[in-house]
């Protein structure tokens, strides 16, 4: 028992509407096969007429036409419905005759033709005529040439508004998730204007099978009628005032619903519900109404008309524009008070709102505004795009949004790159040149040009002409057009600079996204930790180029250390050990082999006994001629390896990994450091070379 009660839950809580609408539409088809009695005829009649009613009222409250996606499928359905109540009302008039039951029908025949023999017969016939003219000759002719401009014009703006909505996202204005939001309304609504357009010329076929059928009803009558023995006379009255009663009860619902297919396509980008939205236009302008109010007050000295009628109906015109002047000139004045309130206010609380700083932005001079213009392709909000995505991938951080700002204080060429407003690079574009940069191998002097750096590396490079790139090319030279330069610098600072662009709050979202599938995770590291020294961990990561991406393993070390101790530099290490075989294999490269250059033992004991404990971190405090003599050797070494095609690479012990690369940093030397704890065992080592300790010469090892 309760296992059946359990299974009628089910069926009746998550699949019970989609139950009954399949039933609902199978008993529609079913209404068209199987006759059904008078009884239940008047009840589907009713229902199709609240339903139509239901239906226009639902169109009149949307605010947006998306909110009642589903009008098209409704429309055929009921329209289809509507049709079928037809077919069975006409089969049991035809069968029935005089005696047909159906009270709904009558009642109908009853209202418009009334007790007048033919003349009320020729006046319901004609009332019902002029239904049909004005049904299919003006509401649904104009719905249907509405929804199809509506559907054309949908389409052929679609990939204009894409276009738009991937600029912005390119540019930063807004986040991946609004343009996917966008998109997918956009689509929306262009799919919804187009089974619009199809689903109007329902209501037109409906129209004109309701004349057919209403033909059909009395000649069909008048046969019946005959063969019962009944008189031309008595059977045309009978079978007309029934027919004109069902095409009546058919088409009311019918018109009902063509003005709500009306009203859904005339109300495109409508923002409120119709009712507010004429509540609103209507009371814009109470001039109108003083000047309506009048003529229609002169029309009541015109002899023969309605007088009283006219002078009231001025009356009221009348005190509507005075009302609606009157609360118009209130709202100016109080807008008026509220802003002489906001030019009062003291200067300390005018400058309270603080204005905050744009994560990155892009400054560039009028004569760069081509690579954003969208009338030109906007090459470099593509490249943007792609940085974003790309960052995301290695680094494990999104990129907050890039604000692209025309500066004209800067040189026409000019591009400034900043970081929560202050300068992190700059660089000069020549637009409709080419940079050819040196990448060490080209021969120098054999393309002419004008000599330039290149702003990402810093390379030497020359500006040249598209007509000798080819030439650049064969000669070993690296050519780019300048999207490209600019997005190249673009990301190399990104990639520099993620450490920075990381804030507390990207970091607090990252951990709420997290916790949605691993919320033990999330919940024993932020035990001990808080959003700020986590931030603080993962920040000492993106310093060194190590992905955060694998922000699972990362706090899952956190909460295994938290317990030993809270120091940062401490729990660095022990992630990146953690991540060794994700940092191994970044610097390992398909062969899985890492070229490393070693420290004699020498120096490692002399940088692990000069470690110095500051708030930022434990640094190497080298005497003074230890520091001049590391400066030297050190730098030959890197200098010679680099020379020879390596990246440097410094591996050492764990106690000096971190003083080693404070060392690297103060020189300025850009090298990845490694301890050994961090290289897995499928990896393997090649030392290429050792810092020795009192030589001046770097020690190559083969």
């Amino acid at each position: 028992m309760t296992s059946l009660s359990a299974l009628m839950r089910r069926l009746l809580g998550d699949r019970g509407t989609d139950i009954a609408v399949a039933i609902g539409v199978v008993s529609v088809i079913l209404i068209f096969i199987i006759p059904i009695p008078s009884p239940l005829l008047d009840f589907l009649m009713i229902l199709n007429l609240a339903i139509s009613l239901f239906l226009i009222l639902m169109v009149l409250y949307a605010r947006d036409p998306l909110e009642f996606s589903i009008f098209p499928s409704v429309l055929l359905v009921g329209t289809v419905f509507g049709l079928m109540l037809n077919v069975a009302s006409t089969r049991l008039i035809l069968t029935q005759g005089p005696n047909f039951a159906g009270q709904v029908v009558r009642a109908f025949a009853r209202f418009v033709v009334g007790s007048e023999g033919t003349n009320g017969l020729v006046t319901g016939l004609i009332i019902f005529i002029i239904i049909i003219i004005v049904q299919f000759l003006v509401i649904t002719k104009g719905s249907s040439r509405i929804s199809e401009v509506a559907a054309r014009f949908a389409l052929d703006a679609m990939p204009g508004k894409q276009m738009a909505i991937d600029a912005e996202f390119g540019s930063g204005a807004i986040t991946e998730e609004e343009a996917r939001n966008r998109r997918r309304t956009l689509e929306q609504t262009s799919d919804f204007y187009g089974r619009m357009d199809g689903a109007s010329k329902f209501i037109s076929g409906s129209v004109k099978a309701s004349i057919l059928i209403t033909l059909t009803n009395i000649i069909g009558g008048l046969i019946m009628g005959a063969r019962r023995g009944e008189s031309l006379l008595q059977s045309l009255n009978t079978y007309s005032q029934l027919t004109i009663g069902d095409g009546l009860v058919s088409q009311i619902p019918t018109l009902i619903i063509s003005i709500a297919t009306g009203l859904v396509v005339t109300r495109a980008g409508a923002k409120a519900s119709f009712g507010s939205e004429t509540k609103q236009q209507f009371s814009m302008q109470p001039y109108v109404y003083y000047i309506g109010g009048a003529f229609l007050l002169l029309l009541a000295f015109v002899p023969g008309f309605p007088w009283l009628m006219l002078v009231a109906l001025a009356a009221a015109s009348i005190f509507l524009g005075y009302h609606l002047e009157k609360k118009r000139k209130a709202d100016e004045a109080e807008a008026q008070r509220q802003a002489e309130a906001d030019e009062k206010v003291p200067a300390d609380r005018e400058l309270a709102p603080i204005v905050p700083l744009d994560s990155l932005s892009i400054e560039m001079g009028y004569g760069l505004i081509p690579l954003v213009d969208q009338e030109r392709g906007a090459e470099l909000l593509d490249r943007i795009t792609n940085i974003r995505r790309e960052t995301a991938l290695e680094l494990g951080i999104v990129v907050p949004k890039i604000r692209i700002i025309d500066n004209i204080r800067l040189e026409s060429s000019c591009y400034l790159i900043k970081l929560r407003g202050v300068e992190i690079g700059r660089g000069s574009i020549q637009m409709g040149s080419l940079m050819a940069i040196n990448p060490g191998g080209a021969e120098e002097g054999t393309i002419e040009g004008m000599p330039t750096v290149d702003p990402a590396f810093g390379l030497s490079a020359i500006w040249i002409t598209a007509e000798q790139r080819e030439q650049a090319e064969r000669c070993g030279y690296t050519v780019v057009d300048p999207p490209s330069i600019m997005a190249t610098h673009l990301s190399e600072l990104v990639r520099r600079n993620a450490a920075q662009i990381l804030g507390r709050q990207d970091v607090q979202a990252m951990l709420e996204s997290l916790k949605e599938n691993f919320a033990v995770v999330v919940e024993e590291a932020r035990k001990d930790f808080s959003v700020g020294e986590i931030q603080k961990i993962l920040q000492n990561l993106l310093h060194e180029q190590v992905s955060v991406r694998n922000l699972v393993n990362i706090l899952e070390t956190i909460g295994d250390f938290a317990g030993v101790t809270k120091d940062s530099a401490y729990i660095t290490e022990k992630i990146r050990q953690a991540l060794g075989r994700q940092i191994s294999l970044q610097y390992g490269g398909d062969e899985k082999t890492l070229q490393v250059i070693t420290l004699s033992p020498e120096w490692e004991n002399a940088v692990i006994q000069a470690r110095l404990d500051t708030a930022t971190g434990p640094v190497a405090a080298l005497e003074p001629q230890l520091q001049e003599l590391w400066t030297q050797e050190f730098s030959q070494v890197v200098l010679d390896v680099q020379n020879r095609g390596f990246l440097p690479i410094v591996l050492c012990s764990e106690a000096a990994r971190t003083l080693v690369r404070s060392l690297c940093e103060r020189e300025g030397v850009d090298v990845a450091v490694l301890s050994t704890l961090e290289v897995v065992r499928e990896v393997k080592l090649e030392v290429i070379a050792r810092v020795p300790f009192g030589s001046q010469q770097a020690a190559a090892v083969s």
